[in-house]
């Protein structure tokens, strides 16, 4: 079976807008409704109508000071990266970020609309930061790839669109890509991609993410899904799944390899197998587990001889689940 839909998340507690001190208020938060609706009979008079445009004109200042302000932020937090030799592109960051908002928001405003603004923000400060691009799986029978690209990646982020999944591989593996966005992968594939990446060096492309996070938007495509590869150790966002390949000398069944890693503690998501000059599976794991996660060593030992090599694969944030997408009251 094909990678599932994510788990639907639990629900979190949500933090009244009016509980939370002005300093710490997020952005956008400023043009959120207040739960005080007051109804009035009559509409406005014009100088009750320009009063409140007025208002509108304020709160558009003061949003534009804070993004200017956060910009400014971004530019420390910039410099401490290059310090700490991180990547400027941080999608475990990135979810907890969006996931927070979610589950504080509240009103009228749409969440998806909410999700799509920030996700323009958090593409532009990437690109504030160091340069920006994407190499996206998208044939002219398939453009839905590039949408969820566009959609997550932003609307003035570099985004190449390439006919075939090698370029897309070759692109982030050459430095020529930061990401590269592939289709999401399925069973029964005659020619799967996903074996390719074993082939490289450990230093090669991995799964750092999974499209779309949020609301899909206007993909031309309504059942897409894609992951993304870059360079660099995914991290850990707290809501994840983490993938690994494992290749034996023998065929091994699908009942046999979830129940060995049911038997280690670890639950399997999903399950693909590809035949190659060995056997080669891409199994899902529920969690951000490492490769040193003593729980894998004893299904390293309970597969014995028939293991070939377990090779870390990337790991993503779980998308937001539809009831995460129903705004509170």
């Amino acid at each position: 079976m094909g990678l599932p839909d994510p788990q639907l998340e639990p629900d979190r507690d949500r933090v009244p807008l009016a509980t939370v001190p002005p300093s710490l208020m997020s952005t956008f938060s400023l043009i959120l409704p207040s739960r005080d609706h007051t109804s009035t009979a009559m509409p406005p008079t014009l100088p009750e109508l320009e009063g409140l445009r007025r208002r509108l004109d304020e709160i558009d200042d003061r949003l534009q000071d804070l993004l200017i302000e956060r910009a400014e932020i971004i530019a420390m937090v910039a410099t401490s990266k290059k310090d700490g030799n991180q990547p400027s592109f941080q999608p475990a960051r990135e979810a907890e970020i969006i996931r927070r908002l979610v589950g504080r928001h509240h009103g009228a405003f749409p969440i998806a609309t909410l999700i799509r603004m920030w996700r323009e923000m958090l593409a532009a400060t990437v690109r504030l930061q160091s340069p920006f691009s994407v190499a996206v799986f998208a044939p002219s029978a398939r453009q839905g790839y590039w949408d969820l690209a566009r959609d997550h990646y932003g609307s003035f982020t570099p985004m190449a669109a390439c006919d075939a999944v090698g370029p897309v591989i070759r692109a982030v593996a050459g430095g020529e890509a930061s990401l590269g966005v592939l289709p999401m992968p399925r069973a029964n594939e005659t020619e799967p991609w996903w074996p390719d990446l074993l082939s490289m060096n450990e230093d090669g492309p991995r799964v750092i993410a999974r499209l779309p996070f949020g609301p899909r938007g206007t993909a031309r495509d309504d059942d897409d899904e894609a992951l993304v590869i870059a360079l660099g150790i995914p991290q850990k966002s707290g809501l994840d799944r983490t993938l690994f390949a494992v290749e034996c000398t023998s065929e091994i069944t699908q009942a046999r390899m979830l129940k060995l890693l049911s038997t280690a503690g670890l639950m399997c998501t999903s399950f693909l197998d590809c035949r190659r000059d060995f056997a080669v599976y891409l199994i899902e794991i529920e969690g951000f587990v490492l490769i040193s996660d003593e729980r894998l060593a004893i299904f390293r030992a309970n597969l014995g001889p028939a293991l070939r090599r377990l090779l870390p694969f990337g790991a993503y944030a779980r998308p937001l689940s539809p009831t995460a997408l129903v705004p509170a009251d």
